[in-house]
């Protein structure tokens, strides 16, 4: 079977002698509008303020340092390296629970280290990130799909382009399509807006829920697994995504419907998901949906933006190296 039609969001940031220009996820689909960041702070800025999600901020920062080290050209290579690190540590800081933007911070600043022309450096630096989280989104795919029966009627929460893209390739090429039903995820409708959307753009049948109807299709069987995303995924085998992965973990659990989360391999660095910074966002958040205000001025919102789903919920953590039940997960780096 052909490959799916490749959606969108998967190239949703672009490098050009004026800058970096990233697709606005906050409009999207219902117009496709490019933001243009000048500077790095303004590429921080459009992480912070949602306009790219998803995959989206890794690769802002991948070109974010080199639009970094392009603007140092003139300044000694010390001096350039010194402000392309500055400006990692901006980046980074923009999305504290997602362990990515580190990850894609470091092939610049490895490729830049010791380099007299720092602005060629940092170009190969995100070129080398670009293609090498392309290439682990395709084996990671390959690897969850090794979990999935042919005609799987998959629940998924928030997530999108290549993550999605690697998987559902590697579903189509062993025949029969695969179904998704997708959470709308409240309060920015990524789900809706976004997750859905790819699915549909890449030609796959997909049913849209509100976020709280899960449970009750897991109850009636037509759920054959839960499948998500993950902004970092600790050494323990904690999953820390989009809040709400937690009580669809907790439902799947209750069920006997496995719960299998994706990432491209867990963080070293963090032991267990209580070591997770949170990022809890501006509660007004969630008293608006598409802009217009769903609440009254009488409530008050609280948004965390994420939340951690304990080991014992999750079946299978499926990397670039293969799917590992949490307690084996340490294997991952031997």
């Amino acid at each position: 079977m052909s490959s799916p039609v490749t959606p969108v969001l998967a190239d949703s940031v672009r490098f050009d002698d004026d800058g970096v220009h990233i697709l606005d996820r906050r409009v999207f689909p219902f117009e496709r509008r490019w933001v243009h960041a000048r500077t790095v702070e303004e590429v921080a800025r459009a992480i912070e303020e949602m306009v790219t999600q998803s995959s989206g901020p890794y690769f802002a920062v991948l070109w974010g340092l080199a639009l970094a080290a392009r603007d140092a050209r003139g300044c000694a290579p010390e001096v350039a390296r010194e402000r392309v690190s500055a400006a990692a540590s901006r980046l980074i800081a923009t999305r504290p629970t997602n362990d990515q933007p580190r990850k894609a911070a470091a092939f610049v600043l490895d490729a830049v280290a010791g380099r007299e022309d720092v602005a060629a450096a940092a170009v190969e630096g995100a070129r080398a990130g670009d293609a090498d989280y392309r290439e682990r989104c395709r084996r990671m795919g390959r690897a969850g799909a090794q979990l999935l029966g042919e005609g799987a009627r998959v629940l998924t929460h928030c997530w999108g382009d290549l993550y999605l893209l690697g998987l559902v390739e590697a579903l189509l090429e062993r025949g029969g399509c695969p179904e998704f039903v997708c959470t709308e995820t409240r309060p920015y409708l990524q789900g809706a807006r976004l997750t859905a959307e790819s699915l549909a753009e890449m030609g796959v049948p997909v049913t849209l829920v509100t976020d709280g109807m899960p449970a009750s299709l897991m109850r009636e069987g037509r759920v054959d697994a839960l499948v998500t995303a993950s902004d970092r995924v600790s050494m323990d085998g904690s999953v820390i995504n989009k809040v709400g992965t937690l009580g669809l973990a907790v439902a799947a659990r209750a069920f006997d419907v496995p719960f299998h989360a994706l990432c491209h391999g867990p963080d070293p660095e963090t032991a267990t998901g209580a070591q997770v910074p949170i990022e809890f966002r501006d509660g007004d958040e969630v008293l608006h949906t598409l802009g217009r205000r769903s609440a009254s001025d009488k409530v008050t919102g609280l948004y965390p933006a994420f939340d951690v789903t304990d080991p014992h919920l999750v079946s299978t953590v499926v990397t670039d190296k293969g799917a590992f039940t949490p307690e084996r997960l340490h294997t991952y780096w031997h």
